[in-house]
């Protein structure tokens, strides 16, 4: 009886031992499994919705991820800002400026945050173009660009708001710099758009004569030769795109290293934007 109990007693304890084995490996794979499989977060600037999907695409194809590990939320730039300020739970911000990436950098330092603290990166520098349906402008160039405004003195012309939209801010310096701002502002053709999509709609309805479009909006919707003109970049302040990581996540910084990769920048080359290597 003795060794009967004994031999009982003792398979229990094996049998225990096992179960025990088995759960502790379970919530190990478990909570693997969860860290393998963490989504990456991406609060994006709006006009990144054309070319973004294209790298995420082959950022998922190089590291065998599915759809669902990356999540992308697309508004503007100060809206989004707004919701990171708030505590929303974005990994990376791409933001169509240079500025609200820098104010996250200097808040945290300001706050003494105890998160890492990751600095602001440019990954993408557009181009401003001028866009319409209702003018040929493949026989058009800067230097005539002043005689064609002038000429038509009902002709409207819309730009983004250039308090809020750097490619408002450059639309503007580029009209400065051609001494036409300020006289199309006094005959009230100036339509000045909320923002660079807006904008866009506008010129796209024929609502305007003439729009300073992104080149990126262009090349996304085909347009024709005739209906647009790619300004020089060295005719308007450079728009410079930066980003940056604000979570301690892994995934998030070799996603940014990637879209500054060479493979990464031909994505933004081939959706029209300029090379920021």
């Amino acid at each position: 009886m003795g060794k009967l109990a004994l031999s009982a007693s003792t398979g229990l304890l094996v049998l225990l031992s096992a179960c025990t084995q088995e759960s502790s490996t379970d919530i190990e794979s478990a909570t693997n499994t969860s860290e393998s499989t963490q989504t990456l977060r991406i609060a994006a600037a709006a006009n990144l919705s054309d070319v973004l999907p294209s790298i995420i695409d082959a950022y998922q194809a190089d590291n065998n991820l599915t759809e669902s590990d990356i999540e992308v939320t697309y508004s503007s730039s100060g809206k989004l800002y707004a919701q990171i300020t708030a505590g929303a739970p974005y990994d990376v911000f791409l933001s169509a400026n240079q500025a609200f990436p820098a104010k996250l950098a200097d808040e945290k330092v300001s706050n003494n945050s105890k998160d890492i603290t990751y600095a602001p990166f440019t990954y993408a520098q557009g181009q401003l173009a001028l866009y319409s349906v209702t003018q040929s402008l493949n026989e058009l160039n800067i230097e005539s660009l002043a005689d064609a405004f002038t000429n038509d003195a009902t002709a409207k012309i819309t730009i983004a708001n250039p308090e809020l939209a750097p490619y408002g801010a450059s639309a503007k310096a580029f009209l400065e710099s051609q001494n036409l701002y300020e006289s199309l502002s006094k005959q009230k053709r100036m339509i000045q758009a909320e923002n660079i999509s807006q904008a866009f709609q506008y010129a796209h309805t024929a609502s305007v004569d003439y729009g300073f479009v992104a080149q990126s909006q262009l090349i996304a919707i085909k347009a024709k030769p005739e209906q647009f003109m790619t300004l020089n970049p060295d005719s308007y302040p450079a728009i410079l795109q930066d980003g940056i990581v604000i979570s301690d996540s892994d995934m998030a910084v070799d996603f940014t290293d990637y879209l500054r990769s060479t493979v990464g920048q031909q994505h933004f080359l081939q959706a029209g934007y300029l090379s920021v290597q």
